[in-house]
């Protein structure tokens, strides 16, 4: 059989759709670079780019028998990174809203008692659920977050790919979310950010 390289998307979806895991490695690497630029010249931020991209080709394997593309591959692409990208954006905005919101009210000093109780309690939720994740994850998540540290130097601290230390940080958001909702999760993110 000759190599992937030489199929058609369609004949490569037609694969992939049977869960050929040949043809997704196949449009990964025909697509993950060009992707990766369109993504990180919108956004000015490659990690986030990357991100949209691990979860966009995470999306279509999962998604691969029910894949229903109307164009062609590249169009299919492009609109799901597009689509990312803009609810990157306006997720990142009513966050930086909602800090900012905070910021200013923490700002005019309105905190009263029954606030600074509210504070430590949604503190104390918040060590909970960072001291409930897995230790590894932890661990990633805390130099990330607390040390500041980016993705490369945790890497290279704890001996493993960039990939994994993107992976595990991006699962503690998620799990974090989960367990905190909106307003724990955005007065964590000023927490974390200001320890």
């Amino acid at each position: 059989m000759p190599g992937l390289n030489v199929f058609s998307d369609d004949e490569l979806v037609t694969l992939l759709r049977k869960g050929d895991r040949e043809a997704f490695a196949e449009i990964y690497n025909r697509y993950f670079g060009l992707l990766f630029i369109f993504a990180s010249r919108k956004l000015k931020e490659e990690d986030a780019a990357k991100d949209i991209l691990q979860e966009l080709f995470s999306i279509l394997w999962e998604k691969r028998q029910t894949l229903n593309l109307s164009g062609t591959l590249p169009s299919y692409l492009y609109t799901a990174v597009r689509n990312r990208i803009i609810d990157r954006i306006g997720r990142n905005n009513i966050e930086q809203r909602y800090i900012q919101s905070l910021q200013s009210y923490i700002d005019k000093g309105y905190f009263t008692t029954d606030h600074r109780i509210r504070e430590k309690q949604l503190s104390k939720l918040i060590e909970e659920a960072i001291d409930s994740l897995p230790a590894k994850m932890r661990q990633i998540f805390l130099l990330s977050r607390r040390e500041h540290l980016s993705h490369k130097e945790i890497a290279e601290m704890l001996d493993i790919s960039e990939q994994t230390v993107r992976s595990h940080v991006k699962h503690a958001l998620r799990i974090l979310r989960l367990r905190l909702g909106l307003f724990g999760y955005a007065v964590m993110i000023v927490k974390v950010f200001l320890k």
